[in-house]
Parts: structure tokens; sequence; C-alpha cells
């Protein structure tokens, strides 16, 4: 994208850590973004802290719900009347042995963190047509590198891998890039977790955000359609 100036990107789970973090540094760019959370409460108190508030849009949307993910997409088409970048970020983890991951366990986490982007990419489509934006969803180390106890999320990591691979072949011919980028450890609120001190070797939301920026600076004849990255230095055992 030449210019990023009042640009539109919708990121799911934008509320707290990596959607948070990726936020800040598009809304430091001037651009303009719209972030949601299952708590419109929650969306909101984001957004406050975010400030900027002409550029900041709050939405209550639940991805593992279509119908809740294209009325948060058309509100935002109705306000702003455009959609350049979709963050599709919203993800959970439940995490342990098969005997003991249950059913409900297992359904959340690939409704969540597949059908999730599934929802969100499908709800987006016509607006991302219409500006040949940019599709990045968040994935993980953990959907190329399987490991005990996460059998649901290595599934639903996995899928996204797989997933938005496909869709980059079948929209790059519409215009719209797509990657996914495939994080490490990140210092976030994932899994109950508070982030402190301690986790300061950890990849930082800000991180995430500078480097979603560089994805959208980049020249569009090239495609970094899967973007690895991971702590440089963890501790020492």
């Amino acid at each position: 994208m030449k210019s990023l100036e009042n640009k539109v990107a919708f990121i799911t789970g934008g509320s707290k850590g990596i959607g948070f973090g990726v936020a800040k540094s598009l809304l430091d760019l001037g651009m303009r973004v719209a972030i949601t959370s299952r708590s419109l409460e929650n969306a909101k108190n984001a957004a406050d802290k975010l400030g900027s508030k002409d550029k900041v849009m709050a939405l209550e949307a639940d991805v593992r719900d279509y119908e809740s993910q294209q009325k948060a997409v058309d509100s935002l088409m109705k306000e702003w009347g455009q959609m350049d970048v979709l963050i599709a970020n919203a993800g959970i983890g439940h995490f342990g042995n098969i005997d003991e991951l249950s059913v409900k366990q297992w359904q959340e986490t690939l409704d969540t963190n597949l059908s999730g982007v599934f929802y969100s990419i499908k709800s987006s489509l016509e607006a991302l047509k219409k500006s040949q934006g940019y599709v990045i969803t968040i994935s993980s180390l953990a959907g190329t590198n399987f490991f005990s106890g996460g059998a649901a999320y290595n599934a639903s990591k996995f899928g996204v891998t797989g997933f938005t691979q496909a869709v980059m072949l079948d929209l790059r011919d519409k215009g719209i890039k797509v990657s996914t980028i495939m994080p490490g450890s990140v210092a976030t609120y994932f899994n109950d977790h508070t982030p402190t001190e301690e986790d300061a070797w950890k990849i930082q939301p800000q991180d995430i955000g500078e480097l979603v920026v560089d994805l959208l600076k980049i020249n569009p004849r090239t495609l970094p359609s899967k973007i690895e990255v991971r702590p440089s230095q963890p501790p020492k055992k």
C-alpha cells in the first residue's frame, strides 16, 4: 500500500494482546482501526486506551458466530465505507492430554481458532475485493510444530496455516494479498496469563504490530505468504 493514511483495518480480538498491539501500530501510522471483542465493554475500554477517538471503532462480535461477524463488518462499512486490512487474530487455547481434553474444549478451540478465521474472511470478502486489500491471519508456530497436550490447539493452528495458504491462492488473482503470521511465545493475556517483567524475553505485541506494518508497506509485487517469528533469545534452563 503506497500510503496507510486513513486506511481502515478490522481486527478481531483487538481488545488486548496481539490485536491491541497491532491496532496501536496501525494507528501510529494514521490508519483507522475497528477492534472487536465478545464484550462490547472490553472493546470500548480498549478503544479508550488507544485514544484517537475519531480513528477507533469498538465493536462487539463473536468469531464463532458467522452472523455476529457479518453484523460487525456491516457496522464498519456503514460507518466508514471501506475495509483495507483484515487481521484475523481472535484465538483461545485449551491444553491437556487427550484423556483429559473435553469435547467442549475441543469444539470451542476449533470454533474460535479455525472456523472463526473462516467466518472473519468470508464476511469481509466483498469489502476487501473493493479495496483490493490485505488479509493477515495470526496462526502460531504450533501450526507446524506439534507437542504433547496440544491436540486441540495444534489441530486449530495447523488448520489456520493450511487454510490461509489455500485462501492466498484463491484470492491473489482478485488483487487481495493474504499472509499468515506464526508467532512463538508472545507476552499476552493468552490462556489467562498476565504479562509481567518475567516475560520480557518473549515477543511483545508491538513487535507483531511492526511486522504487520512491514507487510503492508512491502512492494506489492512481493508477498511473504507465511512468516514464522520466535523469540531471539529464550531463557536458559
